[in-house]
């Protein structure tokens, strides 16, 4: 294959499978619905998943940030911010995660798309992360911080870019949660 996409096609060399025009055709697109991409999850249109996840992703990131400052500083403040910053990024990610599964489940053209179920697995993976580090600090924030405190919290960071990669694909590349109307 050449390579090069586009909307559901990959132009190919001519090899034999080959549609019209040496292109390989992609067969979900002839799904039902598969074009049916707009948010159904929504307010005025701005879809909930999409202005819901910006929170958890931000305190993910705080979290981490909050954890390498008492790892630096040694003072409980940032280790009392990391356990309320990663208890708020479980509890509204979780929220996230409900309008990104009703979005799922709801809207056929997300659903035949690989990158979805591909974000949805890693989301639910990183879930689990999050609220291991906010469970494991309820029981003493300042001696959770080190070691596992700030490794739950790295590796949420990392799980956030996967997520948030895959996440970004889906509104990228395929348009999917965007207006059809162009406003």
């Amino acid at each position: 294959m050449a390579g090069d996409k586009t909307q559901g096609r990959h132009e190919t060399d001519g090899t034999p499978g080959a549609g019209k025009e040496g292109r390989f055709e992609d067969p979900v697109a002839d799904l039902p619905g598969f074009h049916q991409t707009s948010s159904t999850i929504a307010i005025a249109g701005h879809p909930l998943h999409a202005m819901s996840v910006a929170f958890p992703v931000a305190l993910t990131f705080c979290t981490f940030g909050a954890d390498l400052f008492y790892w630096w500083t040694g003072d409980a403040f940032w280790a009392r911010a990391a356990l309320w910053a990663g208890g708020m990024a479980f509890l509204i990610g979780v929220a996230a995660a409900f309008t990104g599964t009703l979005e799922l489940l709801f809207v056929p053209g997300i659903r035949a798309r690989a990158a979805a179920w591909t974000h949805a697995g890693i989301a639910v993976v990183l879930l689990s992360v999050l609220g291991a580090n906010w469970g494991y600090r309820l029981g003493g924030y300042e001696d959770a911080v080190l070691p596992y405190g700030i490794l739950l919290s790295g590796f949420g960071v990392l799980m956030v870019g996967a997520t948030g990669w895959h996440g970004g694909r889906l509104v990228f590349d395929y348009h999917l949660g965007t207006s059809d109307t162009g406003n």
